[in-house]
């Protein structure tokens, strides 16, 4: 989780950086990556559903 927070903390610095001093990001644009999120939450979502279903039968 740590990595995580790190990662964020540098990404939202990196990025107010280029805010103050006045350069485009070359991230992609939002579209892409709410895309890469939906990747991600169906990589994740059987797996979770399962961890779901074996506590709720126990």
């Amino acid at each position: 989780m740590k990595a995580y927070i790190v990662s964020l903390a540098a990404g939202v610095a990196v990025g107010l950086l280029y805010n103050v001093i006045d350069v485009k990001s070359p991230a992609p644009p939002i579209v892409a990556l709410i895309g890469l999120l939906g990747m991600v939450a169906g990589e994740h979502a059987i797996p979770f559903a399962r961890m779901v279903l074996a506590h709720v039968t126990s």
